[in-house]
């Protein structure tokens, strides 16, 4: 997965620069937008201060400039990506000893395929999202929406978009071809889903970038049906726009994580390290992750909100098969990148 959250478009303007320069002792290398204090109160609690937050525009970026010598403390980064940055060796395990919210958390989504690596916890999940059917309801029928298969109807060519993410759209494709879990895809799995797409790719409007470019193409009638993030459902109804957002199409849907992983050698605190994430894992931060379009990988926490406020921001619960956009294989990664790109050029 590549940025989840932009909350303007000015955020690319300060991507790679610092920013809320605060506390030195502890340096945070993010998105955009997660400098939020509300997502991390109890840091501020604690010490009186915010972290000092630099950004990032998207994970390879990053990357690319952790490997050439940038020094951080702790760095988000989603799930896809946890594979190429632990063998790098960039990172150092966490002690679970050290997050109280350990034992709390979702078992979906810190299992030994997204956050162990042997007996070592590199990841640690703290936010997580849906991928759905994004929809308008006044011109597509319910019934349409019931297939992922509505991605290649005729009946929608040139009204349905895709995300420029290769994590999304394959997620998608491996759906729509029977497969929910990644991790293990085989070479038959990886060749169906590149056919799918091949398929689908003829039936689009375009790729989009972010939710603010969906939401256009959405409000504009440009596009009718979208595989969309569930932030689109609550941004797109607060505007009263006929929004539909179908989680349990009959092959199911996704849902993407992200969390923090540990620099080696950071130059602040590591007691801090450990003390901003908890923050974020705290009951505390959890309204504030939801009102941004996040779910929270603490579950206890997570439980106490309600199913009807989580529906409405697109994370209830469902009865289809979920597929978890966990750390695959980094080759398996590689060859969909690839082949994404190929598709998209159209060939």
């Amino acid at each position: 997965m590549t940025v989840r959250l932009i909350l303007a478009s000015t955020a690319a303007l300060i991507a790679g620069s610092a920013a809320w320069a605060t506390d030195a002792d502890l340096l945070v290398f993010d998105y955009p937008g997660f400098e939020n204090a509300a997502f991390h109160t109890k840091y501020k609690d604690k010490y009186g201060d915010n972290p000092t937050f630099t950004f990032f525009g998207d994970e390879e970026e990053a990357f690319q400039k952790l490997r050439s010598g940038f020094r951080t403390d702790v760095s988000h980064v989603c799930a896809g990506s946890v594979t190429k940055w632990v063998e790098s060796g960039i990172l150092e395990p966490w002690d679970t000893s050290k997050i109280p919210a350990w034992g709390d958390l979702n078992a979906n989504l810190k299992g030994t395929d997204v956050a162990d690596t042997g007996a070592e916890v590199y990841f640690v999940p703290t936010d997580f999202g849906s991928t759905g059917i994004a929809y308008n309801t006044e011109e597509v029928p319910a019934e349409d929406v019931a297939s992922l298969q509505v991605f290649k109807d005729p009946k929608y060519e040139g009204r349905v978009t895709l995300p420029d993410n290769v994590d999304d759209t394959f997620a998608l494709a491996y759906l729509a071809t029977g497969t929910t879990n990644w991790t293990h895809a085989t070479d038959a799995q990886f060749d169906a889903a590149v056919e799918w797409l091949r398929e689908v790719h003829p039936n689009l409007r375009t790729y989009w970038t972010d939710p603010a470019e969906l939401a256009q193409l959405l409000a504009s009638g440009e596009v009718l049906v979208s595989w969309a993030w569930n932030e689109t459902l609550p941004t797109m109804a607060e505007q009263d726009f006929p929004i539909g957002f179908q989680r349990e199409a009959k092959e199911g849907s996704s849902l993407w994580l992200c969390g923090y992983v540990d620099l080696k050698d950071g130059p602040g605190s590591e007691e801090k390290a450990y003390d901003f994430l908890n923050a974020m894992l705290d009951p505390a931060a959890t309204q504030a992750l939801l009102d941004a379009g996040y779910g929270q990988s603490n579950d206890k926490a997570m439980a106490e909100i309600g199913d009807e406020a989580l529906t409405a921001v697109g994370l209830g619960p469902i009865d289809v098969p979920v597929l978890a956009q966990l750390p695959m294989p980094g080759e398996l990664r590689e060859k969909q990148s690839a082949a994404f790109e190929k598709i998209k050029a159209g060939f």
